[in-house]
This record gives structure tokens, sequence and C-alpha cells, in this order.
């Protein structure tokens, strides 16, 4: 099974590349995202492969990182979703607006993808979102006292959910509710939803 090539990028046409290794080429299939990071025809890439094989054929499926990679074969265990749509995922939108899209139940912004309408896109949020893919990290301070205020009331997954959702009827984006509320809930300063919401709103006015 082939796992990584490096080699001479000899060919790209559309979202499909031939890469020369030693005198080989293979037939690699690539995202935008990916075409877009390693270069033109003519230079050396390096791509990470994931090979599917089924009877009729064996297809060569390249990333630029590993990151990449990992998310094409997460969204390909989702029913519906094939090698072709995962790479128009990741072409839409990038591992970190996945995961905050997923952690924010908001399937608007897979819908970008060419091929993904809105059934599939909700499929796809509600089968990964209890999977460990969690938004990107919320970078905090890390003295002691703001360590100290980290400490996270019991109930605040409810108070994720109700907050985001408070949020939302007022017209806001679901994932930018979600970022700031997990940012309020991560201080450790909101003791009640009331006081979540209230700081959220200041933390997206800012």
């Amino acid at each position: 099974m082939i796992g990584r090539l490096k080699g001479i990028i000899d060919q790209i046409t559309g979202n499909q590349l031939i890469l020369d290794v030693n005198g080989v080429g293979y037939v690699v299939n690539t995202g935008a995202r990916t075409l877009g990071s390693i270069g033109g025809e003519g230079e050396a890439a390096t791509l990470l492969i994931e090979t599917i094989v089924r009877e009729d054929a064996i297809t060569l499926y390249g990333f630029a990182d590993a990151v990449e990679r990992h998310w094409f074969k997460t969204l390909t265990t989702v029913q519906g979703v094939g090698p072709r749509v995962a790479l128009s995922i990741l072409s839409a939108c990038t591992p970190d607006q996945l995961a905050l899209a997923i952690g924010a139940k908001d399937h608007a912004p897979i819908t970008r993808a060419d091929g993904v309408g809105p059934k599939l896109a909700q499929r796809i949020v509600m089968e990964l979102k209890d999977k460990n893919i969690t938004a990107p990290a919320i970078a905090l301070p890390s003295s002691p006292e703001s360590k100290q205020k980290r400490a996270r009331p019991a109930n605040d997954t409810n108070h994720i959910d109700d907050a985001v959702s408070a949020l939302v009827n007022l017209g806001y984006g679901r994932s930018e509710a979600f970022v700031a509320v997990n940012t309020v809930i991560q201080r450790g300063e909101a003791k009640d939803l009331s006081a979540v919401i209230s700081q959220s709103l200041k933390e997206m006015a800012a």
C-alpha cells in the first residue's frame, strides 16, 4: 500500500496530477487546498497518499499534510460521502473550519462544497459531532490566575448548547456564536446561562 510519494510534478489537469517518481508517473487525485500548496508543473513535491482499492480500480488520493488526510478518511466514513465528495469538502473548507462547523452543529459552511446539499451536510455534522472532533482551540493566557478561572461549571455543555441557540435566535451565525460562547465558558467567569449569553454578546461586539 502506498503511503507517501516524493517526486516531480509532471502534469496538472483539474484536480488530478501526475507525479514522476524515478521515471514512473503516478496519477494522484487531490483537492484545491493541496494543489495550492505544493507548487506547479516541474517542481518537486511530496504527497501523503490514501489508496482506495476497488474491484475495478486502484485510485490514489494525495494530501499536503497529515491533518487533511485524516479529515479525508474521517469524512469518507459518513454514508453518502465518497472520496471525490470528501475532496470537494476539503477544497471548500479548511480542517479548522470543518472542526468548527461540526462543533457548532452548523452545516451551512459544508454546503459550499460542490455536490453537497443541505441534507448531506446535516448528516455529516450529525454523524461526526460525537467522534471527538473539536473546534480549534481558543488560545487563553496561561498564568496561574487564568488557569484558576478556567474551572468550568459542571453543566457547561448545556450552557454551550442553550447559549448558542439563544444567540442564533438573535440573528448571529451559529459558528460565530459557538466560538464566543466557548471563549466565555473557558474563562470560567460566567456562573449561569444568562451571564454566558451576556458575556458572549460582549465578546462578539469586541
